[in-house]
């Protein structure tokens, strides 16, 4: 799903008209940010938003190609157009350009299924992760994300909020199901978007297995369940579903 997904290539961002990996615009020089700020940290005013998409398709793009170790301030200047100097003096260096990256991956429409199920919509999400990491086109991004959040505690902060981000827009899935009386009250929405996506993430990235959509299906239909039977609710609130008839 786009949830696990922090790049506009996979197929929900090119839905979206997410710009693409390898776009050439001119090369452009804005204010600096406030001096009181870390680089990288604020996102600077007066700089469009093909320059900031410019820097961060070329991101992406040297992340895929050599990983985070790899990428280079000079390498995001020559594919974004946008001068190393001002790379520097707006990011900071390469922290600053990946946690900014993921910044910007998180600033899409995504929202997460609505069949009219909550069955329905885990299996939607579920296949929404295969789709993204059985296809390697658009697998490379995201999964160069992840590397990097092991290498870069910036970048491990930056992807911590993306996907914090991601679970509280999944919380309606869990909101609508006890709406509907599928779920019962209090059910952790965190709980069961992880739940629904650590199989296929254990696939990708230890064991390093293909994925398929009978994996997909079969975890959700395992969450569904686990949901039905209250597996997943919680005497605390934070983080659960509030409100809601019990099934």
């Amino acid at each position: 799903m786009n949830t696990e997904s922090p790049t506009s290539g996979s197929r929900a961002g090119r839905r979206r008209g997410g710009a693409k990996a390898g776009s050439t615009p001119t090369r452009t020089d804005t204010a600096a940010p406030n001096a009181s700020q870390p680089p990288g940290t604020v996102r600077p005013g007066g700089r469009t938003a093909r320059t900031r998409a410019a820097v961060r398709d070329a991101v992406l793009t040297g992340l895929t190609e050599h990983g985070y170790p790899g990428l280079t301030v000079e390498y995001v200047a020559e594919h974004s157009g946008v001068h190393k100097t001002t790379l520097y003096r707006r990011w900071g260096g390469v922290e600053g350009l990946v946690a900014d990256a993921l910044d910007l991956a998180g600033e899409d429409s995504w929202t997460p299924p609505d069949t009219g199920t909550l069955e329905g919509d885990l299996r939607a999400l579920a296949r929404e992760v295969y789709d993204t990491f059985s296809d390697p086109a658009t697998a490379a991004a995201p999964s160069a994300f992840i590397a990097a959040a092991f290498q870069s505690e910036r970048a491990a902060d930056a992807l911590r909020g993306f996907y914090a981000e991601r679970f509280a827009r999944c919380a309606d899935v869990v909101r609508r199901a006890v709406e509907r009386g599928e779920a019962p009250a209090g059910t952790d929405a965190d709980a069961v978007v992880r739940a629904v996506s650590a199989p296929l993430f254990f696939r990708v990235l230890i064991t390093r297995e293909p994925l398929d959509e009978a994996l997909a299906d079969q975890t959700a239909a395992a969450v569904h369940a686990a949901v039905s039977a209250g597996a997943y609710t919680t005497s605390d609130t934070t983080g659960a579903t509030p409100g809601g008839a019990t099934g």
